[in-house]
């Protein structure tokens, strides 16, 4: 006879001073960009985001058409990058790490003489 395995899923006891949080997305939009800008008062950070569609390399004028502006308290901001840094992290070890430095045309890094 075959050794059957049953799985016991098991819910770990809840702090029942912590509420549960339930996600409503009834009213979730979705939106792509592909440029982000953040800037901060004392009170807000707030996130641009838009969209590039200049694929030429080389414009003297590049338009980014922005689409959202999300305004956060700063603590929502910093629990936001503590979420971002770990979620890039797992990212990373998975698909290797992400290099941001800006080439020029002839393929070396921008500044570089």
């Amino acid at each position: 006879m075959a050794d059957e395995r049953t799985a016991e899923v098991r819910e770990l006891p809840r702090d029942p001073s912590v509420p549960k949080i339930r996600w409503d997305d009834s009213n979730l939009r979705s939106s792509y960009a592909n440029v982000v800008n953040v800037t901060s008062t004392r009170e807000e950070v707030v996130l641009l985001f838009g969209l590039n569609n200049a694929w030429q390399a080389g414009q003297s004028e590049v338009t980014i058409q922005l689409s959202d502006r999300l305004i956060l308290s700063p603590f929502a901001a910093k629990r936001l990058s503590l979420l971002l840094d770990g979620v890039l992290k797992q990212y990373e070890a998975r698909f290797g790490a992400l290099n941001l430095e800006v080439r020029a045309q002839d393929g070396r890094p921008a500044g570089n003489a």
